[in-house]
C-alpha cells in the first residue's frame, strides 16, 4: 500500500467514532423531550439518554479495539454487563419520557446483534419488538410500525456486517494455515533436497580420504591423485551446497537429479537414477543439470512412458524413455536453449528415436 493510501486509511479510522456517533442523532428526540418537560422525570429522562448514549459508545468503542470479537462470540462475561446497562437506562428512559424513550430500542437490538450468538440475539431483538408493540398499545401511543421497521432493519444490516466480518476472519486464518503449509512444506522439500545433494557426495568423500591415508605409505602416487579428485569432490558439494542456500532456484546437477525423482514419481514414472554426480567434471555440470531438467520435462510432458533413465557419464549426460517420443515439440524452445548453453561450451545434442521410446543425449 502507498503512504497516501496510508495516511488515508489512517485518517478514516480516526473519524471511525464521529461516524458511530452520527447515528446517535435518533435519540435526539428524547432529549428534546426532557427538556421541554421542565420537572424531574424530565431530568432523569435526560441523564438516562446520556448514560445510554455513553454505554453504547463504550460497547462500540470496545468492539472497535477488539475486531475479532465480532468474527467470534464474545463470552457473556464481556456483553452482559454492557447489555445489562442498556436495557436498564432503556427502561429508564421509557419510564422517564414515555413513547420517546423507545428510540433506544433499536440501539438495544443492534448492540444485541453486534455481540451475541445468532440464536441470542434472534431472541433479544424478538423480544424488543413484541414488547415495544405490546407496550405501544397497553399505553395507547399508537401505532409503531416505523419503529419496528427500525429495529428490524438496523438488526439486519449488523448481521450482515457481522457475516462478512466473520468471513473475511475465516478467509484469513485460511491464507495463514496454507502459508504455515506451505513454509513446512517447503523446509521439508529443502531438507529433502540438500540430503540428496550431498548425501552420496559427502560419502565418497569419506571413503577416498580413508583410502588417501592407507595410500600414503604404499602408493604415494595413487595417494596424491585420490586426494586431487577428494579436493575437487569437496569444491563441487560445496558450490553445490551455495548454491542451494544463496539461491535455491538455481540449476545444481544432484538438485535436478533430486527434482527429477519427485516429478517423475509424481507422474507415476519409474525413474532410474545414477547414484552419484561425482565423475562429472566441474564445467560440466551445469550443462547436464540443463539437460536433466529439459529431459525430464519432456518426458513428463510428452512421452507418456512407463520408464526413464538418466545416464552420466564424464563426458555425456542422456536421458531416454520407452514412450512415444515429444513429437512436434522436439524442435521447441526448450532443446533450442539446450543447444545453444551446449554450443557455447563445444558440446552438441543428439535426439533419436528408440524402439520404442525417445533419446535426449548432450556430449561434450
Amino acid at each position: 500500500m502507498s503512504e497516501q493510501g496510508t495516511q488515508r486509511g489512517q485518517q478514516v479510522g480516526r473519524l471511525g467514532p464521529l461516524f458511530a456517533g452520527i447515528w446517535l442523532f435518533f435519540l435526539l428526540d428524547p432529549l428534546v423531550d426532557g427538556w421541554r418537560r421542565g420537572d424531574l422525570r424530565g431530568v432523569l429522562g435526560i441523564v438516562a439518554t446520556v448514560a445510554f448514549a455513553a454505554v453504547y459508545m463504550t460497547l462500540w468503542w470496545r468492539i472497535r479495539a477488539e475486531r475479532s470479537r465480532l468474527a467470534l462470540d464474545p463470552p457473556l462475561a464481556f456483553t452482559a454487563p454492557y447489555l445489562g446497562a442498556l436495557f436498564a437506562l432503556g427502561a429508564a428512559m421509557v419510564a422517564c419520557l414515555g413513547e420517546k424513550g423507545l428510540a433506544c430500542t433499536v440501539y438495544i437490538a443492534v448492540a444485541a446483534v453486534m455481540v451475541l450468538s445468532l440464536r441470542l440475539a434472534l431472541a433479544v431483538v424478538a423480544v424488543l419488538l413484541v414488547g415495544s408493540l405490546a407496550l405501544s398499545e397497553a399505553a395507547g401511543w399508537g401505532s409503531q410500525i416505523g419503529l419496528a421497521f427500525g429495529i428490524t432493519a438496523a438488526s439486519l444490516a449488523i448481521f450482515g456486517m457481522r457475516t462478512v466480518i466473520r468471513r473475511n476472519a475465516d478467509l484469513i486464518s485460511a491464507e495463514q494455515e496454507n502459508a504455515r503449509l506451505a513454509v513446512d512444506s517447503e523446509r521439508n522439500r529443502f531438507a529433502r533436497d540438500l540430503h540428496d545433494i550431498l548425501g552420496h557426495s559427502l560419502t565418497v568423500i569419506t571413503v577416498k580420504a580413508e583410502l588417501a591415508q592407507r595410500l600414503l605409505d604404499v602408493d604415494p602416487e595413487r595417494a596424491r591423485s585420490e586426494l586431487a579428485d577428494l579436493e575437487r569432490l569437496s569444491r563441487d558439494a560445496l558450490a553445490d551446497v551455495r548454491r542451494a542456500v544463496t539461491g535455491y532456484r538455481e540449476l545444481t546437477l544432484p538438485g535436478e537429479l533430486a527434482r527429477a525423482r519427485s516429478a517423475l514419481r509424481a507422474a507415476e514414472i519409474e525413474a532410474r537414477l545414477p547414484q552419484s554426480t561425482d565423475d562429472v567434471p566441474t564445467d560440466l555440470r551445469e550443462l547436464f543439470a540443463w539437460t536433466v531438467r529439459e529431459g525430464v520435462t519432456n518426458v513428463i510432458r510428452h512421452s507418456g512412458a512407463r520408464t526413464c533413465e538418466i545416464v552420466l557419464t564424464p563426458t555425456t549426460a542422456e536421458i531416454r524413455d520407452d514412450g512415444r517420443g515429444p513429437g512436434a515439440s522436439v524442435d521447441g524452445s526448450g532443446l533450442t536453449g539446450l543447444r545453444e548453453r551446449s554450443a557455447a561450451v563445444g558440446a552438441t545434442v543428439v535426439t533419436r528415436a528408440l524402439e520404442p521410446g525417445f533419446s535426449l543425449q548432450v556430449s561434450a
